[in-house]
Order: C-alpha cells, then sequence, then structure tokens
C-alpha cells in the first residue's frame, strides 16, 4: 500500500493554567491541541461562549482545537439515577454547542468514581527522570488500612497481603498521607472528596456490577446517538485506566472483549474508541496490537504511551518506544488505518517523564513538557519511518 496521509499529531493542554504553553506546544512539533473546559463544573452545559472563546484562543495561537478531552460524564449518567434524564439532555446539548464550534471528536469515559490510579507520581527511573507507577501493595494497604472497605482483604493475592502486613509495620504517617491524595486525585470533582464519600460510592456500584454498568453505558450512547449522527460527532471512550479491578469497582473496558461488547452493543459509526496503549498495555491480559487489529474501524483517536510491568503485574510508565506494548506494531496498524480515513486520526503523546529542567518545576503529573516533546519526537520519526517504509 503506497501511505500518504499522516497522523494528526496532538498534545493535551489544560488551558491557561498549564504550566506548559500553547507556545510550548508548537515549538514541540504539535499542531493540534486536546483540551477541555475544565472550569464548568461536571454536569453542567458548555455554551457556545465558553466553547468558541477557547477555540479562538486556541488559533489565535497558530493551532488547532481539533479533539475535546474530556465532556465529563456525569456520575448521575453513570449510575442511571433518578435524575439521569435530565443530565442526559445537558450533554446532548453540549454536543450540540462543540458541533456549532465545529469541534466533532468528543473523548469521555465511563469510569466508575476513579478517571485513573496510581500509587506513586514520581519514581526515579535509573537515569534521573520519574515516572508514574503503580503498585498492587500500596493499592491494598490503603484499600484494608485506610480505606477499610468491607472485604477488601478478599481482592487480593495471599501473597499481597503479606507484603501488606509487612509494609504497614513500618509505613510513615506522611506516606500514607501521599498515598491517599495520590488515588484520591483520580477522582475528577470540583470539590475535595472523603474517604466516606468514596465507600459510600463504591457501595452504589457494587450494587450496580458490571452487567449493570454495561447496560448504563448502553443507555446513555443510545440516548446521545441522535445527536452525534446528526451532527457528524465521533464518541471515543477511553479505556479503564488500569485496566483491572480497583477498590472493588466494576470495570466495562478493559480488553478487546470488552471494547468489542461496547461496539457491538450500540453498533453504529458515531460510537468510537479512544485507544490508549499505556492503559491497555498496564493489563497482562492485553495484547494491544491485536485489539487494535480488532476494533481499528472504530478508533477515531489515539493516546500513545508504554509501561513497563514486573511479574507481580506492577508497572511504570517507560520511553513511549520501550516498554511491553509494541509500539512500532501499533503505529503500523495506525498508519494503514489512516490511509483509509478521509479525515485524519489525531494522536498525542500520552504522558510523559518528568525529566530535565521539568524536575524542577511543578508539573501536571504525566503532563510535563520536556518528557511528552521527547515522546513526540519518538513517535513521529516512527510514523514518517513506517511511510517513508511504505512508499
Amino acid at each position: 500500500m503506497k501511505s500518504k496521509n499522516k497522523l494528526v499529531q496532538s498534545w493535551r493542554w489544560y488551558g491557561s493554567n498549564d504550566p506548559v504553553s500553547l507556545q510550548d506546544i508548537k515549538q514541540a512539533g504539535a499542531s493540534s491541541v486536546v483540551t477541555a473546559l475544565h472550569q464548568i463544573p461536571h454536569g453542567e452545559v458548555w455554551e457556545i461562549e465558553a466553547i468558541q472563546e477557547r477555540k479562538n484562543f486556541i488559533e489565535q495561537a497558530g493551532l488547532k482545537w481539533n479533539v475535546v478531552e474530556s465532556l465529563p460524564v456525569h456520575e448521575a449518567i453513570k449510575t442511571r439515577r433518578e435524575d439521569c434524564d435530565m443530565y442526559l439532555e445537558r450533554y446532548r446539548q453540549s454536543l450540540k454547542n462543540l458541533s456549532d464550534c465545529g469541534i466533532k471528536t468528543v473523548c469521555y469515559n465511563f469510569m466508575p468514581v476513579l478517571d485513573w490510579t496510581r500509587t506513586d507520581l514520581g519514581i526515579s527511573l535509573s537515569n534521573g527522570a520519574k515516572a508514574l507507577y503503580f503498585d498492587w501493595v500500596d493499592l491494598a494497604l490503603f484499600d484494608c488500612h485506610v480505606l477499610q472497605r468491607v472485604g477488601a482483604e478478599g481482592s487480593y493475592d495471599k501473597e499481597i497481603m503479606q507484603e501488606v502486613k509487612e509494609r504497614y509495620k513500618s509505613i510513615s504517617k506522611e506516606r500514607i498521607d501521599e498515598l491517599t491524595e495520590i488515588i484520591l486525585m483520580g477522582i475528577p470533582t470540583e470539590g475535595g472528596v472523603t474517604l466516606e464519600a468514596l465507600r459510600e460510592s463504591i457501595d452504589i456500584y457494587s450494587k450496580i456490577g458490571k452487567e449493570g454498568l454495561q447496560e448504563n453505558l448502553a443507555y446513555f450512547l443510545t440516548s446521545i446517538a441522535d445527536v452525534s449522527l446528526e451532527e457528524g460527532i465521533k464518541m471515543t471512550i477511553h479505556p479503564d485506566d488500569p485496566p483491572f479491578a480497583i477498590l472493588g469497582l466494576p470495570r466495562i473496558a478493559t480488553s478487546k472483549e470488552d471494547l468489542l461488547d461496547i461496539t457491538q452493543r450500540v453498533d453504529s459509526p458515531f460510537n468510537g474508541i479512544c485507544f490508549c496503549t499505556g492503559s491497555l498495555g498496564a493489563g497482562k491480559h492485553n495484547k494491544v496490537s491485536d485489539i487494535l487489529e480488532a476494533v481499528g474501524e472504530r478508533v477515531y483517536f489515539a493516546h500513545l504511551r508504554n509501561v513497563h510491568r514486573d511479574e507481580k503485574g506492577n508497572f511504570y510508565e517507560s520511553d513511549h518506544l520501550d516498554g511491553d506494548v509494541d509500539m512500532v506494531k501499533v503505529m503500523e496498524i495506525l498508519v494503514e488505518l489512516n490511509q483509509k480515513r478521509a479525515q485524519a486520526i489525531p494522536f498525542r503523546p500520552d504522558h510523559g517523564h518528568q525529566m530535565l529542567d521539568d524536575l524542577h518545576k511543578e508539573t501536571n503529573p504525566g503532563y510535563s513538557a520536556i518528557g511528552r516533546l521527547k515522546g513526540l519526537a519518538e513517535l513521529r520519526g516512527l510514523e514518517m519511518g513506517i511511510l517513508a517504509g511504505n512508499n
């Protein structure tokens, strides 16, 4: 196949409060921005004026806003609470307003309570850079001794629980406080979240279960199908991060089988996937390139990052081209998919190491500038090499 179309090189930006500026993003080599109106509370309508103001600001910097990440799905929708339909109507209006402003690709997730979970935001690597890390013993320690979830001990292997027992003997209050703050950081909310509120949410989802959550996602997608199809919007669900049960919460986007179930339950072209190699790659049950081949027709947006797993299932976020994910194979598949598209697939370097000057700066976890610049450069070079080899 003779290749010509390039993927759209994008960069996540958190708005005017982001330590990484739009000028920095241009210098990194990206042509477009992935962002959201983070100042608007979850469940409120994104008005046209606010959307257009953000879009104009980005375009004045010489960039494009091509993907919304994320338009949050309110917990009332995920749990199908009695006020669910009110929030669905607001969501539909926000989608219509985004479309009116020319933004047609929307990323979202359907993870219960927690958007992402790590246990360390800065482990030191051998070269002195820092990375995000997930450790099962730390998670189990938090679950059993801090959250004190009923039945938590039964969620972990005996070997893990033995390590929890030993680690708890020597852990400091400062580390427990830090661990608690890191885990609660994954809860997308405008205010703080108490442990009691987290326990209550876990109890709600334990009653819903995996099948109930799958049904609630299908209800959500069916409810927004009309506006998505009329407006030409592509919805892209982000896989669960990490792709296994956390704190007793059900997960429905962890594997090839899960993603196929999502696209088949509501079998319509608007219902797509944000293909996150790091989230899926954190699960030893996943061969990421095989998943991409299975669901590729519905992939409208990609997050590219890598992970190193150990034999216990712990993982840290590695260099983009060096990890358990075969990034060369993933990029080959994306390049092939992209040749068949009228609209090129956007991707962004997802996360990056805190390194060089960024080690001395305050940065959003995973979103420092230099590590992502390095990742984007590597991914761009990989794509160009594949394209050149196909011509």
